[in-house]
C-alpha cells in the first residue's frame, strides 16, 4: 500500500469525517510508531504503528455502501432525532451503519446520498470540491431578468456572507398563478443557502427540491424511494 495522507486513512477507516479527523491531530489524539502525529503527515499503513486514544488502528478493506435517496418532505435528515421524527435512515433498508452526507431541511425533498465512507463524506460536503448541487425552486412572485443576474453573481447572507457565483435558469413563469420555477445550481453548503438567496430577491419559496448533486439526479426515482449507486456515479464524484 503506498502513503496517504493520515486524515485520508483515519476517515476511511470510520474514525470520523476527514474535517474531524484533522482536529483529532492538531488535537494531538493520533499517534504514528509512538510519537504523536502532525497535521500533513503521510503514512504507510502496511509499515507504520496508528494510535487512536490509545488503539491501533488496522487498515479497513471493506466495501462502502453508497445509497442515493429521493427525500421526501416531513423526513429529518439525520441518523437520530432527538424528538423521535422519522429520518431519513427510517426509510432505508440496510444493516449498515450509513450517515446522510450534508443536509437537507425538513421541507425539502430530493437527492441526498447515505454512506459510510468518511472520505465520501469530505468529498461531497467540502466546499472547496465544488460538487455542484442543483435545485428546482418554486417563488411566489414574477422574478425579473436583473433577479436572476443578482442570484448569479452572488448575494449577501446571513449579514456578511457573499455566495459563490450560482447558475440560475428559468424553468417556467407563470403570470396567472404569479409563480415562478427556477433552476439554481451551487457547490457551497451553507445552511438554507438557496432559501435565503432567494429571499435576497424579495421572493419566497413555496417549494423546494434537490434534483441533482454532481450529475447523478433523481430524476427516475419515485420520492421515498432509494437505489445503491453505480461504482461508476461514486467514481465521478471521487475523481
Amino acid at each position: 500500500m503506498s502513503e496517504i495522507r493520515l486524515q485520508k486513512f483515519l476517515a476511511e477507516n470510520g474514525i470520523a469525517s476527514r474535517r474531524k479527523c484533522e482536529e483529532l491531530i492538531i488535537d494531538k489524539k493520533i499517534k504514528i510508531n509512538g510519537e504523536i502525529a502532525k497535521l500533513g503527515r503521510k503514512v504507510n499503513p502496511e509499515i507504520d504503528k496508528i494510535e487512536y486514544n490509545g488503539k491501533v488502528i488496522k487498515p479497513n478493506n471493506k466495501e462502502y455502501t453508497y445509497i442515493l435517496l429521493n427525500k421526501p418532505i416531513g423526513i429529518v435528515t439525520s441518523a437520530h432525532d432527538q424528538f423521535e421524527r422519522e429520518t431519513v435512515i427510517d426509510l432505508i433498508e440496510t444493516d449498515k451503519r450509513i450517515v446522510p452526507v450534508g443536509r437537507l431541511d425538513m421541507y425539502t425533498s430530493g437527492a441526498l446520498i447515505l454512506t459510510d465512507d468518511g472520505d465520501f463524506i469530505y468529498k461531497v460536503t467540502h466546499p472547496k470540491h465544488e460538487i455542484n448541487k442543483t435545485y428546482n425552486v418554486t417563488l411566489f412572485g414574477i422574478v425579473l431578468d436583473s433577479d436572476i443576474e443578482k442570484l448569479r453573481e452572488g448575494v449577501i447572507i446571513d449579514e456578511e456572507y457573499k455566495t459563490k457565483p450560482a447558475k440560475v435558469k428559468i424553468l417556467k413563469i407563470d403570470k396567472e398563478k404569479n409563480i415562478s420555477r427556477l433552476e439554481i445550481t451551487i457547490h457551497e453548503g451553507k445552511n438554507r443557502q438557496v432559501r435565503k438567496m432567494c429571499e435576497t430577491i424579495g421572493k419566497k419559496v413555496l417549494a423546494l427540491h434537490r434534483a441533482k448533486i454532481g450529475n447523478i439526479g433523481v430524476k427516475d426515482l419515485k420520492i421515498g424511494s432509494w437505489r445503491y449507486l453505480k461504482k461508476s456515479e461514486v467514481n465521478q464524484i471521487l475523481k
